[in-house]
């Protein structure tokens, strides 16, 4: 699209009056014809008030609109890790069944492994229509190649027009390469899905920092990709009743070829995750100094629970990158979180705000962090911590 410059309209006169009208200086009369250099902001005033039909602007050739009633469904690609159906999974199915149930749409599941079918009966526990399996030996490790291929034939062959992704290490490294594939863009780590009358997924991400809330959607391309973290939204309850059907997929050589071929596999040490733990002690600015974060490891120790902190404790080097909380971090939703010296940007509190219960301690009154909590208290932590853990060890030695 742009400036379409009809010189055959145009005379030295003319070319004058448009020249004048330009605030950017971009046009220039030589040789009896008119141009535009690259100073132009394309701001249209020479189309609007220049001589009529002197210059004209183009808009871009529409794109071609996809046939929408030729992709039905919304998938959840179904993980497994370590023997077991990834909880993001089933957190995923629950949005899909509301999201598909909005414009009368199936759930699909795609589930590819070795040996899994124990697994696609279960996950039909949990909303699934239908659960599409890839089971071969070649997708016993997760290697990328294999992987594509079958996630690539499954929407060849069944069109789904939404597909939902978690993002852990396996979908962030899977979702862009089958995206790509399918010439289809792909939103990462959404917080908020909705879905449109016409199914287009309404595709809801932190942007700028956490400052704003983009609204994404791709009306022109199907199938739409996205990534949600785990912990966003919640698990649906387990039906006594299996409500799907599960669907053997044919396995094509094309689909086990790959150039990695792996030799061996070293477990790696389990490290601790705060996106399990149902209670978390967070510390943030308020605390002076790092020697002072173990009032807060005791509070949580007593309390069965993992100590945790926001950003500027992480990048002064107190707490592990793994303890962060935030849009940066992890995303926790723990049934008590207590929030010790911690202002309540908008970044940390988007990936805490789905917790069961907020308390928060806090000196300064206007904080934003009592505009979401649950229980506020204004006052320090230096004074307000110590006298709580006395009461908790008092309260055991009671017992």
């Amino acid at each position: 699209m742009g400036l379409i410059i009809h010189n055959e309209k145009i005379d030295g006169s003319v070319a004058a009056k448009l020249i004048d009208i330009c605030p950017f200086k971009a046009l220039s009369f030589e040789n009896g014809k008119l141009s535009v250099n690259a100073a132009c902001k394309a701001c249209k005033l020479c189309v609007k008030k220049g001589p009529a039909g002197a210059i004209t602007w183009e808009d871009e050739e529409k794109k071609e609109t996809v046939d929408k009633s030729l992709w039905r469904g919304v998938c959840v690609f179904c993980e497994i890790s370590d023997g077991k159906i990834h909880p993001v999974t089933l957190e995923l199915l629950g949005k899909a069944r509301e999201l598909a149930d909005s414009i009368s749409h199936p759930v699909y599941g795609i589930l590819i492994g070795k040996n899994v079918k124990d697994h696609a009966a279960e996950l039909c526990h949990y909303g699934a229509d239908k659960i599409f399996v890839y089971d071969d030996a070649a997708f016993e490790q997760f290697r990328i190649s294999p992987y594509t291929a079958a996630f690539y034939d499954f929407i060849e062959r069944i069109k789904p027009s939404s597909i939902l992704v978690g993002a852990t290490n396996m979908g962030r490294s899977l979702a862009p390469r089958v995206a790509a594939r399918c010439g289809a863009g792909l939103t990462a780590d959404c917080t908020v899905l909705k879905m449109k009358e016409n199914t287009d997924l309404v595709q809801i991400r932190p942007a700028f920092g956490g400052n704003i809330m983009a609204q994404i959607v791709t009306p022109n391309a199907r199938p739409q990709f996205c990534t949600v973290r785990y912990k966003i939204f919640s698990a649906p309850v387990r039906s006594d009743i299996s409500s799907g059907e599960v669907v053997k997929m044919d396995i094509t050589d094309d689909m086990r070829r790959s150039g990695t071929e792996i030799l061996s596999v070293t477990e790696k040490p389990r490290e601790i995750d705060i996106s399990d733990a149902d209670v978390i002690v967070a510390c943030g600015r308020g605390f002076a100094k790092e020697a002072d974060l173990e009032m807060a490891r005791e509070l949580a120790e007593l309390l069965g629970g993992q100590l945790a902190g926001t950003r500027p404790l992480i990048e002064a080097g107190w707490l592990s990158p793994k303890r962060q909380i935030g849009l940066s971090g992890r995303t926790v939703k723990p049934k008590i979180i207590i929030c010790l010296g911690i202002s309540g940007s908008v970044q940390f509190a988007a990936g805490m705000k789905g917790a069961d219960l907020i308390v928060a301690v806090n000196k300064a009154a206007d904080a934003s962090i009592f505009d979401i909590c649950h229980v506020g208290l204004v006052g320090d932590i230096y004074e307000i911590v110590p006298q709580l853990i006395e009461k908790i060890k008092g309260g055991k030695a009671n017992v």
